[in-house]
């Protein structure tokens, strides 16, 4: 059977959506329905600088999602869905959309795609719970600088060692010869 004739409009939105799947680093479908426009305005910006919220038709969506490589997600794609496009920090965009769920529970999160894998909304929701990438990447410099310190601290011992050895056989001539 052929597909039907695509509409240019359509073919146009299908691209973008294509094009945002396959930039973003994840992308979480979220059902929106009763929100209000200023709770999705509020929404957007918990969810940070790097990431754009874009309702979409379900056909539409899961053609692009086809279209990006991507699988898996087609059982998502039922009721009003909007989707969140990261292409920043995806914790810092999953705290968001956490901390948005508890005070709006109107928002509910159906699962997403994460690096072409995809994800169920319990994953999404265990990414929010990891710290933000500044904090992990603070953490290894920190383990790194400690381990540095260890490593020299042992290079130098048995410089050290000699040294004192050292002078203890030139204490212990100084006082034979005296």
């Amino acid at each position: 059977m052929a597909d039907k004739p695509v509409r240019a409009d359509k073919a146009t939105a299908v691209a973008e959506l294509t094009e945002s799947f396959r930039s973003s680093t994840a992308t979480v479908l979220t059902e929106y329905r009763g929100l209000t426009v200023a709770q999705l305005k509020q929404l957007r910006r918990s969810m940070g600088a790097d990431t754009t919220y874009a309702v979409a038709k379900n056909t539409l969506a899961k053609r692009a999602a086809t279209d990006a490589g991507i699988t898996g997600l087609d059982d998502l794609f039922t009721g009003p869905t909007a989707l969140a496009f990261v292409s920043g920090d995806v914790v810092e965009a999953a705290k968001g959309l956490r901390e948005f769920a508890k005070t709006n529970p109107l928002l509910v999160i159906k699962g997403g795609v994460f690096e072409g894998k995809a994800m169920t909304a319990d994953e999404i929701r265990k990414l929010a719970d990891l710290e933000s990438r500044e904090v992990l990447l603070a953490k290894l410099a920190g383990a790194m600088k400690g381990n540095l310190s260890k490593a020299a601290a042992l290079f130098q011992a048995p410089l050290a060692k000699t040294a004192r050895l050292a002078a203890a056989l030139q204490d212990k001539r100084e006082k034979d010869s005296a």
